[in-house]
């Protein structure tokens, strides 16, 4: 499997019978440049600009933008509802969280998931190999909580999102940036790389994070 970061929360998957790409933003919306994107599902965790930008993937087969279970060409996908705040969605709605199951592996993107997990939704979670998680506050969880999120779920690999990539930026100006959440984990010397190419008897088991280069 191959995992490639393409900017903000959006990644694409490459399994040996499908491709994936998650949250794609709109350029114009978010001032990330957007790679030209082709794949066979899309999956979006809620509707906001940087997250459905439907119009800037093609060739895909099936757009999934609701909770529920799906399965493709012997990839199974879950979206488990939760929020994109720590109020229920009184502030900023409601968020899907997707674990899927490709290549024997299980990956979860919590979108832009903005409170802790309770133990009904922890219950829901498969043994996660690849964890995506937001690490920059404001509008999401931040590096503290990410850090508990990660505790909670013990996955083999984490890769953050969603954290200030562009002090210029408008859309991450108020987010924590990647440096605060590393030092949370007590992370130190990390190496980037721009692609995660991993198999399951590559998983690691002690959590480890890995820090993805942007492709926009």
């Amino acid at each position: 499997m191959e995992i490639t970061y393409i900017g903000h929360s959006c990644f694409k998957i490459k399994g040996k019978n499908l491709e994936l790409v998650i949250d794609p933003y709109d350029p114009d919306k978010t001032g990330y440049k957007l790679p030209k994107l082709t794949t066979d599902v899309v999956l979006t965790s809620h509707e906001h600009d940087d997250h459905s930008f439907l119009d800037g993937v093609s060739g895909y087969k099936l757009a999934i933008t609701t909770p529920g279970e799906y399965e493709i060409n012997d990839v199974y996908i879950e979206g488990i509802t939760t929020f994109h705040d720590d109020k229920e969605g009184k502030d900023r709605g409601k968020n899907t969280m997707f674990q899927i199951t490709i290549d024997d592996m299980n990956i979860l993107h919590v979108g832009d998931l903005g409170h802790l997990l309770n133990k009904e939704t922890l219950e829901k979670i498969l043994d996660i190999d690849v964890l995506m998680v937001p690490v920059g506050g404001f509008y999401t969880i931040d590096a503290e909580e990410a850090s508990k999120l990660i505790s909670s779920i013990e996955p083999g690999v984490v890769i953050p999102m969603h954290y200030k990539e562009d002090k210029a930026n408008p859309l991450t100006k108020d987010m924590g940036e990647l440096k605060k959440f590393l030092d949370e984990m007590g992370v130190e010397n990390v190496t980037t790389q721009d692609k995660l190419k991993i198999t399951k008897g590559e998983i690691p088991e002690e959590t480890e994070v890995v820090v993805l280069n942007p492709t926009h």
